[in-house]
Order: structure tokens, then sequence, then C-alpha cells
């Protein structure tokens, strides 16, 4: 087998070795090119920081203009005998490079706020978590069983599916007036628009995932006498079980997508509060901190619940659950009589 047929076998998996490898270069390769970009002059830098201003009144040190229009100012210096302006190349203040992001990161979580009364970086992250988990909480304990329902039995599909499906096209930030006008403007129109934008999606994703339950373990069970509630409880959800975390897995990132638009709805709180408060005073290297800091909880969360799914479902794998393990050396030894 070529090395190209080890890399590009259709339909087939990867060895654990190269998958580790392509999961490394995922991260590495758009960081070395966001690196070639902030560090080589050459490949994009359109502004010039001033050091020295010579001659000129129209700018000062540290200024960042574009380098059109410095090699003009320099130009007219040089031609009325005056001393030209000093300058490097830069890339514009919103791309900051990657140690400048890496030392936000540290100094986000211990720098004070400007104002009394204003929130941490770490109290912010954490409000944005808190209205996350209200939003996608709600929307799981009504859609989910909503789904099965609309998966399993015909009569709640066409019910509900159909609105449901009319609805789920409506952008949740157009009902952020109405949430607040209902809701007030704290963090329950947040946690409204999370639902909003969660809940109708869910209902469907769940209903279908439901349908591709296996009608033979649904047959052997009626043929044993197992009665409507019974067969969903024993057969169905037990079946499908591991597709329906899956999917909740899928929607809590889904969820994690409207949070910035559900924070600026009534009084701006939280991360979203952050990232504008520091792009109002150009400080971008925090507002990327704040956005990889989103990136990390997300991913984090998702791993985590990955590594318990597995544990869960261990069965699917054809193992034996760490959890079933860790029971059999608790369970106390027989009472000799």
């Amino acid at each position: 087998m070529s090395k190209q047929e080890k890399w590009f076998r259709f339909g087939k998996s990867l060895s654990p070795r190269r998958v580790r490898g392509l999961t490394v270069a995922s991260f590495v390769l758009p960081l070395v090119l966001w690196s070639l970009i902030s560090y080589v002059p050459a490949l994009w830098h359109p502004e010039v920081q001033i050091q020295s201003v010579g001659d000129t009144i129209y700018f000062d040190a540290g200024d960042r203009v574009d380098v059109e229009t410095f090699a003009l100012e320099n130009n007219n210096l040089l031609e009325s005998d005056g001393v030209p302006m000093v300058g490097k190349r830069v890339n514009p203040v919103y791309f900051p490079a990657p140690h400048e992001v890496t030392r936000a990161l540290y100094s986000a979580f211990f720098t004070e706020p400007r104002r009394d009364g204003e929130p941490w970086f770490h109290e912010s992250v954490a409000h944005s978590v808190r209205v996350v988990f209200w939003g996608f909480l709600l929307s799981s304990l009504f859609g989910v069983p909503l789904g099965i329902l609309c998966g399993v039995f015909s009569y709640f599909s066409k019910l509900i599916e159909p609105f449901v499906e009319f609805f789920r096209y409506f952008p949740a930030p157009v009902f952020g007036a109405l949430a607040v006008a209902i809701l007030g403007i704290n963090d329950a129109p947040k946690v409204a628009i999370i639902f909003i934008g969660t809940f109708f999606q869910q209902v469907l994703v769940i209903a279908n995932t439901t349908r591709t339950v296996d009608f033979s373990l649904v047959e052997a069970a009626q043929t044993l006498g197992a009665k409507p509630g019974r067969l969903l409880f024993k057969v169905v959800i037990p079946a499908v079980l591991p597709k329906l975390y899956m999917d909740m897995r899928i929607l809590l990132g889904w969820a994690w997508t409207y949070l910035i638009v559900a924070e600026v709805v009534g009084t701006s709180t939280g991360i979203s509060w952050f990232i504008n408060q520091q792009a109002k005073y150009r400080m971008f290297d925090n507002v990327y901190a704040a956005i990889l800091v989103l990136g990390f909880i997300g991913l984090g969360t998702d791993m985590l619940l990955g590594a318990l799914g597995k544990q869960l479902f261990a069965w699917e794998d054809g193992r034996r659950s760490g959890f079933g393990k860790m029971l059999r050396k608790i369970k106390p030894a027989p009472v000799e009589a």
C-alpha cells in the first residue's frame, strides 16, 4: 500500500497515530498562518507605526498610518528640505500577534475593571456560562421529551412538527424586543433567546434520531406483550440513547452560538459586554483572548462530555464501562451463614 493510499483510504479510518497527528495539525496550521501574517512584514503589514516624527506637524510618535500616507508625507518633507519620519511596518491594531493575545489571556483575569462596579473578566465568563446553562437546560427539559414523543407517535409528530418547522426559521434575535418587554432587562430575556434558538431545532433533531430505532426490536418486544409505555422506556429510549447523547453535545454547541446575541438583549452583560468594552478601548488583544476563552470552554465541555459518553455507552465499542468496574470493586462481599 502506497503512502498516499494510507492517508486517503476511501471510507476507512486512519490509524490512531495519524489521527493524533492530524488533530495536532488542525490547531498548529492556523497558528502558523497567524504567526506568518503577524511576524513577516512582507506578507501584509499595511500600516506604519511612527517612531520619529521628523519635521511633520500632522502626526505624533506612536501613530499608525497606512503605508501610502506615510510615503506621501515623507516625500513632501523631503521636497521641502524637512526631516522625514521614521517608522516600522505593523499590522492594524485589530490584528494583534499571537504573543500579544497569549499575554492578554493571562492578564485579562488579573486586570482590575476600569470603573468601580464593573465585573472582572472571570465574573463575566461565569455569567455567560450561567446564561447558556439555564437556556440549554430549559430547552432540553421541554425539547427532549417532546422530540422523543414526536419520533415515536405519529399523533404528536403531525400535531407539533409542522408548527415547529415553521417557527424554526425565525431568527431568535428578532424576539429580543418582545423578550425584554415581557421578561425585563436582566438575564431572563437572554435565557429566553437561547431557549428559542435551541428548542425548535432540538425537537426536530431528537425526533429524527428517535425514528432511527431498529424497528425489529420494537416488534420483538410487542410479540412478548410489551405495552406502549414499556416499549418507550425499555426499548426505544435505551436503543437510541447514545445517538441522543451525541445530539445533545451538538445542540449544546448550538446554544453557545446564540450567546453573543442574547447578551446584548436588555442590559449588556457577560463576556459580550467585556468584548464590546475592550473593542471600545481598542484593546483588541483582550477581544481575541475573550473569544479564545469561549472556544476553550466549548471545546473543554465537549471533550468532557465525550469522555463521559465513552463510559456511559462503553458497550457500543464492545467494552465494559469503567463505572461498572468501579461498582464491582465496591460491591460488598456476601455474608457467610
